[in-house]
């Protein structure tokens, strides 16, 4: 074999036999084999880094790199299993970064393992807990990643617990009514909703609980997408999470009322989904939690927006709805899968009576808040958020408070300003209510089957 010390001994004889071409030919020669030596050397990729979101929904997985690596996906049966084949990449880091990455609660992945499979080639095998359906895909360098390949892994049969909500007995509304129960004393509150608008009083004048209004409470961000962070570490998609709970707690002890998360841990969900969730459950209210941060460490307050069609109420508005959009590009979304519904929710349709519901919805939950912190602004805002854009659901995008202010961060993590901004949005909620009643379950069926 040619080695690099042979052609630059080749290269000192023509030099000092004065052959001056040929010491250029060999001077060519000894480059390409430096390289090639080299590169072979380098070819084995090292993963910095490999993360696993378990959820209901579907299981993440990301194997980041600095190059994007070249894969194969099969599917093995008896028993069932995926296996990927990742070529040149370092085998001791992958083994490395998947040491106790599946976590014994995970709905679909059993257990996951690495060895080497032929030169060139590492082999990630993952054991399955049900048949799936996968699906990979590599992203581009964004923010703080390198290049990531992703494997998402979705049940066979979708789960879907939002839809679940809709074939059970609204028990709630049975058990307020029933003589005997603890709940059968309290009055209904005047945010109880009728079936029909003709529906007949109760013995007592108040309305009677024909159905529960569903709220649908979107924390903000999640899994890859981390949202913007504050000088103590704090991560926007924790707090969200933390305060979207509380409220989901406070809405579900109503007797009228339920609430529906769009997640309920720490893994991606993309904005586009996020609405669908929202519309398959034929929500009357979709109401998404947030704590960004500013570009300047002393904006403090607290926010609520609306959609727009027509541009930013305000630059600020502006620049957050471009951040809080560019959340799939951070989080990860498979841009070669098209989906008809998904499609059809974001698509260009007349939004104007969401819009003004929404802007109602806004001003009452606005109010509420100004008791509990510092209003960044006294009106609504509005401007182009892909996450408000259901277009026959009142929508809002609540800032809670800047996670970016030292002082707004400390409380963001602070259990009691948590309850008291959860009561706050609730108490909004209530007030919107009082006025603008929602749509029977009949009609908004009606209205669904129309799209």
């Amino acid at each position: 074999m040619f080695r690099p010390t042979d052609a630059d001994a080749a290269l000192n004889r023509a030099v000092s036999s004065g052959k001056p071409g040929l010491a250029r030919i060999l001077s060519k020669l000894l480059l390409l084999v430096i390289a090639a030596a080299s590169g072979g050397a380098a070819a084995a990729e090292r993963v910095s880094a490999v993360r696993v979101w378990p959820a209901q929904d579907y299981t993440r997985i990301t194997i980041e790199s600095d190059r994007p690596i070249r894969h194969e996906l099969l599917m093995v049966k008896n028993p069932d299993r995926l296996v990927l084949d990742l070529e040149d990449v370092d085998f001791a880091s992958v083994q490395r970064e998947i040491a106790e990455k599946i976590l014994p609660g995970d709905p679909y992945i059993g257990q996951m393992r690495a060895g080497r499979y032929k030169p060139g080639v590492v082999r990630l095998v993952l054991d399955l807990k049900t048949e799936v359906r996968p699906q990979i895909f590599m992203l581009k360098p964004v923010g703080e990643y390198g290049h990531r390949l992703v494997l998402d892994v979705y049940p066979l049969v979708p789960v879907d617990p939002l839809m679940a909500l809709l074939q059970k007995p609204e028990a709630k509304a049975a058990e307020s009514a029933a003589p005997g129960s603890e709940a059968a004393p309290r009055a209904a509150p005047e945010t109880a909703i009728e079936e029909t608008a003709g529906a007949a009083p109760s013995a007592k004048g108040k309305p009677v609980v024909a159905r529960l209004v569903t709220i649908v409470v979107d924390a903000g961000h999640g899994g890859e997408d981390p949202g913007a962070r504050g000088r103590r570490g704090s991560r926007e998609k924790n707090v969200t999470l933390t305060i979207a709970r509380k409220l989901k707690a406070i809405i579900d002890a109503e007797p009228n009322m339920r609430a529906v998360l769009t997640r309920d841990g720490d893994y991606f969900i993309p904005l586009q989904v996020r609405v669908q969730k929202a519309r398959r459950v034929h929500a009357d209210l979709f109401v998404s939690v947030h704590a960004d941060a500013f570009i300047k460490s002393h904006a403090r307050g607290s926010s609520v927006f609306a959609l727009s069609e027509r541009g930013a109420t305000s630059t600020a508005a502006k620049w957050l709805a471009k951040r809080e959009n560019d959340a799939d590009l951070i989080g990860g979304v498979n841009l070669d899968v098209k989906d008809r519904y998904l499609a059809m929710t974001l698509a260009d349709l007349s939004l104007t009576a969401q819009i003004s519901d929404s802007l109602k919805l806004g001003k009452a939950v606005l109010s509420e808040l100004g008791g509990v912190n510092a209003l960044h602004k006294s009106d609504v805002e509005q401007a182009g958020f892909a996450v408000l854009k259901a277009p026959d659901i009142p929508s809002i995008l609540v800032e809670t408070a800047f996670i970016s202010n030292p002082e707004e961060e400390r409380r963001l993590n602070d259990e009691a300003y948590q309850d008291q901004m959860a009561q706050a949005i609730f108490k909004g909620i209530k007030r919107y209510f009082t006025k603008n009643p929602p749509l029977a379950r009949s009609t908004v069926a009606a209205l669904d089957r129309a799209d």
